[in-house]
């Protein structure tokens, strides 16, 4: 690039003088003379470029059952954008290495769960988000069908407690399992067992006394339907003839 300089001569004009002086076109740019065998050369082992490989690009299996999910939601909308993340929401276990369960675990949903885990290709990761996840939530005392906490199902890297946590939480969830990975061990990997643990879930149930609310007729219970049509008949025949 040509700058041109301003002088004054002897005579009092004003002269141009031409000289050659290279600058950069774009100032924050460091010159690429001045770079080093340091600066050019990135270092690292397989097991630091596997772990961010695998924390940008987070695919997700959402498992929502209950309000929950809902939070969650609202988090691929531009106000939060959690694309930034590089979390692709998949339909399927075999394309996601993240499952976040949000939302009530019952008995009955207990096996699904655990065979979409199952399916899912190492390494994989849980997030358990919201109070009735970890805990059982408010069903945790005298529910007969829920799972108190989803641990017992699979295993946990991150819990998200809250009824239900904010977006801002869940964030901030996504964060500490990304600092996680990082700090993870490609070679060392070991896979965790998950049927193995399971295969009874022992619950604490409170008694509850019986409630009675007014007087049955104890005759007409466990009873078929010719008994209970030849009460009711005797019974109307009554009333005729009181009447």
């Amino acid at each position: 690039m040509v700058s041109t300089l301003k002088h004054s001569d002897k005579s009092g004009g004003e002269g141009v003088e031409l000289c050659d002086v290279d600058i950069p076109l774009n100032s924050v740019e460091p010159n690429l003379s001045d770079w080093g065998v340091s600066n050019s050369i990135f270092l690292a082992n397989i097991s630091d470029f596997s772990n961010w490989s695998r924390l940008s690009s987070l695919w997700p299996l959402l498992y929502g059952t209950s309000c929950c999910f809902i939070e969650f939601a609202s988090l691929i909308g531009s106000r939060f954008d959690f694309d930034r993340y590089g979390l692709v929401p998949r339909s399927s276990p075999r394309q996601a290495d993240l499952i976040v369960t949000a939302g009530t675990v019952t008995m009955k949903m207990a096996p699904s769960l655990v065979r979409l885990y199952e399916q899912m290709p190492d390494p994989k990761y849980v997030i358990a988000m919201g109070a009735c996840t970890i805990t059982g939530g408010m069903f945790s005392t005298d529910s007969y069908s829920t799972v108190r906490g989803v641990d017992k199902l699979i295993p946990v890297d991150i819990y998200l407690p809250g009824c239900p946590p904010k977006p801002e939480a869940i964030i901030d969830a996504v964060t500490k399992l990304r600092k996680k990975i990082a700090r993870g061990s490609f070679i060392d990997k070991v896979s965790r067992p998950t049927r193995t643990k399971y295969p009874t879930i022992s619950h604490r149930f409170r008694l509850v006394p019986s409630i009675h609310i007014g007087k049955y007729n104890q005759e007409l219970i466990n009873c078929d339907t010719k008994l209970l049509s030849n009460t009711f008949s005797k019974k109307s025949r009554k009333l005729k003839s009181d009447k």
